[in-house]
């Protein structure tokens, strides 16, 4: 059997990877991650774990519900956030958001809402405390008064 080179090999695991990054909203399987890379179906799961610590389903979950995330962020409605990211089921896109972030889609849009009225109402609020000690804000300031 020929071997080839560690790289070779790593190479073709990260182009399968950036076709999980660019095609999420598809319907992925096993088979087309694995085909993109050049490998059997087993050689690959091995490897793509190896690699990223995780299997490609789990990371192409990953990636649909960090999307998932952006787009509820953005007020885009639960159903089409469910279909945009590649799930062809509502239900199954809820339990699985739930299962990954505890919350339900809709309750994790009206948690990212409440927040950006905390955040417009009181920004000073929000800004982190590593930077106003680096700053210097902290020191002989009024800045935690106006908090």
């Amino acid at each position: 059997m020929e071997q080839f080179p560690q790289i070779y090999l790593y190479r073709r695991v990260v182009q399968a990877k950036l076709f999980i990054d660019n095609h999420f909203a598809n319907t992925l399987d096993l088979d087309n991650m694995a085909g993109e890379a050049s490998f059997s179906k087993y050689h690959f799961i091995r490897l793509f774990k190896n690699i990223y610590g995780q299997t490609p389903h789990k990371y192409l979950t990953k990636v649909r519900m960090g999307h998932a995330k952006l787009m509820l962020s953005e007020h885009v409605s639960v159903t089409d956030v469910c279909f945009a990211v590649g799930f062809d089921s509502l239900s199954s896109f809820t339990a699985l958001f739930k299962k990954h972030t505890g919350l339900t889609p809709s309750a994790f849009q009206l948690q990212q809402q409440q927040r950006k009225s905390d955040v417009a109402a009181r920004p000073l609020r929000f800004i982190p405390n590593c930077f106003v000690e680096n700053t210097g804000w902290a020191i002989n300031s009024n800045f935690q008064e106006a908090v």
